[in-house]
């Protein structure tokens, strides 16, 4: 087999310039990312606080309405 360890230097430059370009697409896409989450966490947290609202909201027209039960049996 020959020893031919001569590479193209189009080839080289055309690999090194494609590594370059994902190492400095790199912060860019680890940000991109962290938004994503953080957009997506604040999401889900708003998406909890109507839910526990909506909850105590059915609680409370069960007390109010068992409150006026009592209150109108007082006279009885």
């Amino acid at each position: 087999m020959a020893d031919n360890t001569a590479v193209n230097s189009q080839i080289t430059d055309a690999v090194t310039q494609t590594n370059v370009k994902v190492v400095a697409e790199a912060p860019a896409q680890a940000i991109a990312s962290l938004y994503q989450v953080a957009s997506h966490s604040a999401g889900l947290s708003m998406q909890n606080a109507v839910q526990s609202q909506q909850s105590l909201n059915q609680i409370s027209t069960a007390v109010v309405s068992k409150a006026a039960t009592l209150i109108m049996a007082i006279g009885e």
